[in-house]
């Protein structure tokens, strides 16, 4: 078992002995998330690593920012409110995002590295910017960088 994959458990039993209802709905919603991407990767005994559990983290992140978006469309405040509290739970597993000038220059690295002048090569450069990034910015911010570069 992975080590974020104990720490989320380990949360979920805190969260249990605390009444935390929030945190505990949180939580389990990510463990069945979680539970459901291992079975999807390789049957119902596959475990993911950390950077597979990161990915599904992220992916529950991006799910709650567009219900919020919806609910603060319609005047739901009280729903959005909730589903910002869930991202905050979520958070909490995902590493440090990185800063700004440090994507910047990842960015500068990867288009150096494959030579790239246009948009055309945008592709091969989000790939190596991706792995570089390890998961600690999401995929639009990196987007946004990379066009920004490449004219």
């Amino acid at each position: 078992m992975s080590e974020l994959s104990q720490q989320i458990t380990e949360d979920m039993k805190t969260a249990m002995r605390e009444k935390n209802t929030v945190a505990l709905n949180t939580i389990r919603m990510l463990k069945s998330s979680i539970k459901n991407a291992a079975i999807e990767k390789g049957g119902a005994d596959a475990e993911l690593t950390d950077p597979e559990i990161i990915a599904v983290i992220r992916k529950e992140v991006k799910k709650r920012q567009d219900s919020i978006e919806q609910y603060e469309a319609a005047g739901r405040q009280e729903l959005a409110d909730q589903e910002k509290t869930e991202i905050e739970v979520l958070n909490a597993y995902l590493p440090k995002p990185l800063s700004d000038e440090e994507i910047t220059k990842i960015v500068d690295e990867a288009i150096a590295e494959v030579g790239a002048t246009s948009k055309k090569e945008m592709g091969q450069v989000m790939k190596l910017v991706q792995e570089r990034t390890g998961g600690r910015a999401d995929g639009k911010t990196l987007s946004k960088a990379v066009m920004s570069k490449l004219s």
